[in-house]
């Protein structure tokens, strides 16, 4: 799994690039309070390599918590920036600080 930014002096956002290495899934979304945790607003693109990949520009200045959603698995970025506990999903959630 993968995060680039790209940072844009033009706008007051930054191009965050997603990458999730699931040659087996049919279905990989990138859900967080960015899109209300709803996995139909970023699904992520297959590749020939099997790869997934996505890109998705957010705000700069702002932290955000996120998950990956792999044919209807949660599973976290082990490259997040952070880690926190989550109360609501009693489990923790990664964290893209931006």
């Amino acid at each position: 799994m993968g995060i680039s930014k790209q940072y844009l002096k033009t706008k007051p956002v930054c191009k965050v690039t997603f990458t999730v290495p699931a040659k087996d899934a049919q279905k990989v979304s990138v859900i967080g309070d960015f899109n209300n945790w709803d996995p139909s607003k970023n699904e992520l693109k297959k590749l020939k390599t099997g790869a997934f990949k996505g890109t998705l520009e957010l705000p700069k200045e702002n932290s955000f918590e996120f998950k990956y959603l792999i044919d209807g698995t949660h599973s976290n970025d082990p490259e997040a920036d952070a880690y926190r506990w989550n109360e609501f999903a009693g489990a923790e959630n990664a964290v893209l600080e931006l």
